[in-house]
């Protein structure tokens, strides 16, 4: 038994120090001689112990053999299902695209036709003898038919607006509890004051508002509400999966028909350049298409200084009776417009990129609102002049005090060291327009800047791999309180426990 243990001993040694001094093989020669020294007395005891230990070796390397195996199938395995999932994403956008140019070909065909059929009524005969009774060929008359109908509907003259007797002097803190009193007790819909604050505080910052959340939490209903609220109807168009480009939003010349194919989306934002007040567009499920595919002209425009030059090309060959407010085939976006789209956040839906959200202000329905009682409330008819004076002067009375400023100055700082992000001169811009907005609409400063810190910075935090950064996030949590105290920040804090519970 001894004699095997010496053995043990020198194999040990043999394969711990010897490998590495006199290499592999002259190490296990040297097992090998050992063996053939120490075998011959091991006895009954030490072979037993010899034969379980070799039994333990090869199950160890066995074992070791299999999870390597395991591992490499479990990799391929992976590999297999993200090339099994961008496969399918690739199908569906082959699909999409086979869709999108099945409607265009159907398109034409019904040009073919309409050209055709009014061939035959100009002269021609019908199959059976008789004469189709057309009267105007496809070059006669607009090329624009809604645009043209909405020209004749204004008489060619702008609405004019005017704020009713009992709201002659009214603030942004008024309009709020107003349209907050009006959709509860005329629509039946129950918002928080801090909702209609932040959606109108947005209004005043950007022309691009999202609303996202859960199915069913009421957010197509806000801004239809405040269409009637306004007394001019927000215009919803429902975006479809096969939008892949502008065309799908503004339309197209059809080259048979020689006319525009206009959509309901460019009838509303011509018919805003006839009106003062404010006009809302409702892009309902933005998101089942890629926005930046047929949204993208828009978010270029927007980001121009000179509202003059927000233009959008709509046709090559201006004519003289295209509608009045064509000019050399463009058209002005006027300022009164709000494009306002719904967001799901489930399966069936894109992501929504950050070239979007950078551009756009974001509300998040989670929840129900919670009925409660409100005077009977008139709507109110508001010149869009007025709103955006009010915002004006909310930026010039209410700016970010300078001591506040030095604070949101070393929180960028802290989030640029621990999360490599920061919160650049697009975001800058947007919290130094949105608060100012948010405190005259009746909230606080930095309620304000909690709720930009909220949907501009936590935000991007989701395609981080929080897994790795729950220390990270439980000292930014830190961070704030040490900032600006213990009870402020409550919408990020709420972001940042969210996160952290996301992590385990």
């Amino acid at each position: 038994m001894s004699e095997y243990f010496e053995f043990l001993r020198y194999s040990l040694k043999a394969v711990f120090v010897d490998m590495f001094q006199i290499g592999f093989n002259n190490a296990f020669i040297n097992i090998g001689d050992a063996f053939n020294q120490y075998s011959r007395s091991f006895g009954i005891g030490g072979w037993t112990v010899f034969v379980i230990m070799l039994l333990l070796l090869v199950g160890l390397i066995g074992a070791l053999f299999a999870f390597i195996i395991y591992f490499i199938r479990h990799g391929l395995r992976n590999k297999a299902k993200k090339n099994n999932e961008k496969a399918m994403m690739e199908e569906i956008e082959r699909l999409n695209l086979e869709l999108y140019d099945a409607v265009r070909e159907k398109d034409k065909i019904i040009g073919m036709n309409t050209a055709s059929r009014t061939s035959f009524g100009n002269g021609g005969a019908h199959g059976n003898g008789e004469s189709l009774d057309v009267s105007v060929s496809v070059e006669d008359g607009s090329r624009f038919t809604r645009l043209i109908n909405v020209d004749a509907k204004y008489n060619g003259e702008i609405l004019k607006t005017s704020l009713p007797e009992d709201a002659k002097d009214i603030d942004l803190k008024g309009i709020c509890e107003r349209f907050r009193y009006f959709a509860c007790s005329q629509m039946r819909l129950y918002y928080t004051i801090d909702t209609v604050r932040q959606f109108f505080a947005a209004m005043g910052t950007g022309k691009l508002i999202i609303l996202e959340g859960i199915s069913g939490t009421g957010k197509t209903s806000l801004p239809y509400c405040l269409g009637r609220f306004f007394k001019n109807n927000a215009n919803i168009c429902s975006v479809q999966p096969s939008w892949r480009d502008r065309s799908e939003l503004l339309g197209y010349y059809n080259d048979f028909t020689h006319k525009f194919t206009e959509t309901e989306f460019l009838r509303a934002v011509y018919e805003a350049t006839y009106r003062d007040d404010n006009n809302l567009i409702v892009l309902d499920e933005m998101n089942l298409a890629r926005i930046e595919y047929y949204f993208a002209e828009f978010l270029s425009i927007m980001e121009m200084p000179n509202v003059s030059e927000w233009n959008i090309d709509l046709i090559a060959a201006p004519r003289e009776d295209d509608p009045k407010h064509l000019q050399n085939g463009k058209l002005l976006i006027p300022q009164n417009i709000f494009f306002i789209g719904t967001a799901n956040n489930d399966d069936s839906t894109f992501t929504i990129t950050d070239k979007v959200y950078d551009r756009a202000m974001s509300l998040f329905f989670d929840n129900k609102g919670q009925p409660f009682e409100a005077p009977y409330t008139e709507p109110l008819t508001l010149p869009y002049a007025y709103l955006d004076n009010l915002f004006a002067q909310a930026k010039k009375d209410y700016p970010i005090s300078q001591d506040t400023l030095e604070k949101f100055a070393k929180l960028d700082d802290y989030v640029i060291e621990h999360f490599k992000l920061a919160f650049g001169n697009r975001i800058m811009k947007q919290l130094n327009n949105f608060v100012p907005c948010f405190v005259a609409c009746g909230g606080t400063e930095l309620d304000g800047i909690d709720y930009v810190f909220k949907t501009k910075i936590l935000k991007k935090f989701e395609v981080l791999n929080v897994a790795f950064l729950r220390d990270e996030l439980a000292g930014l949590d830190a961070e704030l309180t040490k900032l600006f105290g213990k009870n402020e920040f409550p919408l990020s804090r709420d972001k940042i426990r969210l996160l952290i519970k996301m992590s385990r």
